[in-house]
């Protein structure tokens, strides 16, 4: 097992990109990807175990608080969690907390992935992709110095009471916001979208996606879509893709990602 151990979940690409920076920060790190059960649960002889995860719906993606509950972290580890936001962080920080006991937290504001909501530009403070991508660098720098110094925070993350109330309807919007998700004639029946569902939400029929109702908004299928094909109502017909530059689909769809 190495040193570093770094469990992320990822749509876009922002958060597996702040997790890709820290492990090279720290050296010696396992990333292990949450988009579904983790490949590594026990992590007892890590010296530093991480969580790197985005604000889904004021709360945390997919099945990351259970996935979460199955890690075996050792009593004297470092933990620290990084939550990558558009505007607020939501209640993730604070669900990672009262599971593990963090030492250190922080915040990385990046651009927005659900642009069925809002164009990727609206972020706190708003800001073009290169510039909100060059302020993540910058931060994460930032928390890589905090976590090599050991640095503890003291208090607890804040676990805002109108952030409850959306987590607990985020799932039904899901539902609701999957019966839109279409592919027009510019798909290419690549299966990309197929291997990149966390949940197994979508089948290729006839060379083309079907989408079941099983979704949580990680949006990978659209954001990385090759001929930007799928769409999820008519929104994200008019507004530009985003996904992180310097993460590929194939690592989006890794178990496991080794960082010396």
């Amino acid at each position: 097992m190495s040193k570093n151990v770094i469990f992320c979940f990822s749509g876009t690409g922002n958060c597996l990109d702040i997790a890709k920076n820290i492990a090279k920060g720290l050296g010696d790190t396992d990333i292990v990807m949450m988009r579904k059960a983790p490949e590594l649960t026990n992590v007892v002889k890590a010296e530093r175990v991480g969580f790197v995860f985005p604000c889904c719906g004021g709360g945390l993606p997919g099945k990351v608080e259970e996935y979460v509950r199955r890690v075996a972290v050792g009593p004297d580890a470092y933990k620290f969690a990084v939550c990558s936001c558009a505007g607020y962080p939501g209640l993730g920080l604070s669900i990672i907390d009262g599971i593990v006991d963090l030492d250190y937290w922080s915040v990385i504001s990046h651009q927005s992935s659900c642009i069925w909501l809002m164009p990727h530009s609206m972020m706190v403070p708003p800001l073009p992709a290169d510039k909100a991508q060059k302020r993540s660098e910058t931060l994460t720098a930032r928390v890589v110095s905090d976590v090599l110094a050991g640095k503890k925070l003291s208090g607890k993350p804040s676990a805002p009471a109108f952030n409850k109330m959306e987590a607990a309807l985020w799932p039904q919007l899901s539902v609701k916001k999957a019966a839109k998700l279409t592919a027009t004639d510019a798909c290419v029946g690549c299966g990309q979208c197929v291997e990149l569902c966390p949940r197994g939400n979508i089948k290729l029929e006839n060379g083309k996606p079907v989408f079941g109702g099983d979704c949580v908004q990680c949006l990978s299928c659209l954001q990385f879509c090759p001929s930007e094909a799928i769409h999820m109502g008519g929104a994200t017909l008019k507004r530009e893709r985003y996904r992180n530059p310097n993460v590929s689909a194939a690592e989006l769809m890794a178990k496991v990602i080794h960082i010396d």
